[in-house]
């Protein structure tokens, strides 16, 4: 004889009540399939009488009606996306940009349009945004990029209530613009990031997000991906060069599939792009181009064996040539440019500079008119 469960008669009240204390406000179709079983109730009488506040799919949410849903989505429909959709994302060609270390690895990623999230590595300065930016802008496609920080949080990426002309209007925030526009989102500096950070979970599996304040699910449209760079692997800086950096959680840094790891470019790539950059501010010096990149080569070699705790980057030595566009002046332009460290590395940097270049004066920088 085949076993039919009693049937347990249970107000809607009695069920939300219940349910809340099991799940929270929110469930999924596998919760209540469970609570019925728990409580000798039919699936259909339970959904029957949780139907408004069903938000999506085999999803529930006691906090927002179906009724509540439609009007947020009337009165908080992203007024931003009507003025972000008539914006042209896609970054600007830079003609000075030259490809190296895993710019073909990236661009390619972003031309099979997959969602495969990708983690990049590298010390400060030696191109990891800039390389992603181009990657997109020769292929055509929108970059939405978030400077990271320990203070970003949930309505930084995601979005939410703002004050416009005295009313309360919801606005989406740049996760949610690159999901549903299918575009780029860069995460930049990502290792700077505090735990708020998890309110990516969902949307690096690829599954897309429900926005609880407005009791809408968002999910990606085809192209959309995301691209994380960071100066540590999200493991923190235990040397303490980039003071500031987090330890990641290890099940976000598991949902990035690849990561590539940037270093500096080859002398001859970097004699390359130092020329193009001098050429766009008008200098024409092929030798002090050359000077400068072996002089970087040396210092690095010095840093990876330990004899120096700094470095110079491929971004400082494009700020000393435009700083020599300047003040026409090599050694104050070098100067200048290597303030920034103590003292001790500075005079460890000008007496490397030296060895490479015994022309320059540092005791002459003043600037030429």
């Amino acid at each position: 004889m085949s076993y039919v469960p009693f049937t347990v008669k249970m107000t809607e009240e009695q069920i939300t009540d219940k349910l809340r204390s099991l799940y929270g406000s929110e469930f999924t179709t596998a919760d209540i399939k469970a609570f019925c079983s728990m409580n000798d109730i039919h699936y259909n009488t339970v959904t029957r009488k949780l139907q408004k506040y069903k938000v999506s799919k085999g999803k529930w949410n006691l906090e927002v009606t179906q009724e509540a849903v439609e009007q947020i989505e009337k009165t908080f429909n992203a007024p931003s996306a009507p003025v972000t959709e008539s914006r042209n994302l896609v970054p600007v060609k830079d003609d000075t940009f030259v490809p190296f270390g895993g710019f073909a690895d990236v661009k390619n990623v972003i031309k099979s349009k997959q969602f495969y999230p990708v983690f990049i590595t590298g010390l400060s300065g030696n191109g990891k945004t800039f390389s992603v930016e181009q990657a997109c802008a020769q292929l055509g496609r929108e970059l939405i990029r978030v400077n990271i920080t320990i203070e970003t949080d949930e309505d930084d990426l995601i979005g939410g209530f703002r004050l416009v002309n005295g009313e309360t209007v919801w606005h989406n925030g740049p996760v949610i613009e690159a999901l549903e526009r299918g575009a780029i989102l860069l995460l930049d500096e990502i290792d700077l990031a505090s735990n708020k950070i998890l309110c990516l979970q969902s949307i690096l599996e690829g599954t897309g997000v429900f926005l609880k304040k407005i009791g809408r699910f968002v999910r990606p449209t085809a192209g959309f991906n995301v691209i994380a760079t960071a100066n540590t692997k999200g493991r923190g800086s235990d040397d303490g060069r980039f003071i500031g950096t987090n330890v990641l959680n290890e099940a976000f840094l598991e949902r990035f599939p690849v990561t590539f790891e940037q270093s500096y470019p080859a002398v001859k790539t970097e004699e390359k792009l130092l020329h193009l950059h001098a050429a766009s501010v008008n200098v024409d010096d092929d030798k002090f181009i050359k000077k400068l990149v072996d002089w970087a080569d040396i210092i690095r070699k010095t840093f990876y064996d330990g004899g120096i705790e700094e470095i110079i980057s491929t971004r400082r030595l494009v700020h000393i040539i435009r700083a020599y566009s300047i003040f026409k002046n090599k050694a104050k332009a070098l100067q200048v440019c290597i303030n920034r460290f103590d003292d001790d590395t500075k005079q460890s940097f000008m007496e490397l500079y030296d060895k490479v270049d015994a022309d320059v004066n540092f005791d002459n920088n003043e600037s030429v008119e």
